[in-house]
């Protein structure tokens, strides 16, 4: 046996470090944006080929109304669903309420911008983010479906995140080709997070969109698809206009 001596071991555990993941992509589960704890489904690239590929349809019809109220507790806890993802994705919660209503926190790093974020409550430097835009959803199936569903997306723990304000209100809409994080190192996890959810909720891409997720889980081919979340219909006493 050869034995390696201290400069040795650094090197070949820092070697091993660079191999296990992919350069510029954190592939972490921590960086996971679904319910902390559930299993990966697979490969992401490889699923990216599993979602219909259609043109945008218009976005006649749309509103924030067509999802239901915003924040709907939907799983039943008693909290809405924004204290659900700042507490799964915040540091140093503090609560006004309980154990609900949370009154700050920290957003260490922001996954869009790579920064620390502080939330106070009432100010605007966090926002929670729907990964697919609802009226990007729209335009590419959530039209169709009934009012239950489409209230199920909206507060699906798997399409949310909190990140920071700066950088989120720059996204608007847009699907992964025409917006990404200014941080190279989540687009992976980032773009995982898209196609899970367009898979899970049977949303279709456009072309260009799926050329785009391809291009960024190239890069990071052992990326792993989330999965979890709410289930895809929410419960009979919700409704949206």
């Amino acid at each position: 046996m050869v034995r390696l001596r201290g400069g040795a071991v650094a090197a070949a555990l820092m070697m091993f470090a660079v191999g296990a993941g992919v350069a510029g992509c954190r592939t972490g589960a921590e960086d996971s944006p679904g319910a902390k704890g559930t299993a990966a489904g697979g490969a992401a690239l490889a699923a990216v080929d599993s979602l219909t590929v259609k043109g945008r349809a218009p976005k006649t019809g749309y509103s924030r109304e067509r999802f239901g109220t915003a924040w709907a507790d939907t799983d039943s806890n008693r909290c809405d669903t924004r204290d659900d993802i700042l507490k799964r994705d915040l540091k140093d919660v503090k609560f006004s309420d309980g154990t609900c209503k949370v009154s700050s926190g920290l957003l260490t790093p922001d996954p869009y911008g790579g920064q620390d974020v502080k939330f106070v409550r009432g100010r605007s430097l966090v926002d929670i983010d729907h990964l697919v835009a609802l009226s990007d959803a729209w335009q590419k199936g959530a039209k169709y479906w009934d009012a239950s569903k489409r209230i199920a997306l909206a507060n699906d723990p798997l399409n949310l995140r909190a990140v920071g304000a700066s950088a989120n209100r720059s996204k608007g809409d847009g699907d992964t080709a025409t917006w990404l994080p200014p941080d190279k190192a989540y687009r992976c996890t980032y773009v995982a997070a898209q196609v899970a959810v367009k898979k899970k909720y049977e949303l279709w891409v456009t072309s260009a969109e799926k050329a785009a997720m391809k291009k960024v889980l190239s890069g990071c081919p052992g990326q792993k698809l989330p999965s979890g979340g709410n289930p895809t219909s929410a419960p009979a006493r919700f409704h949206a206009n």
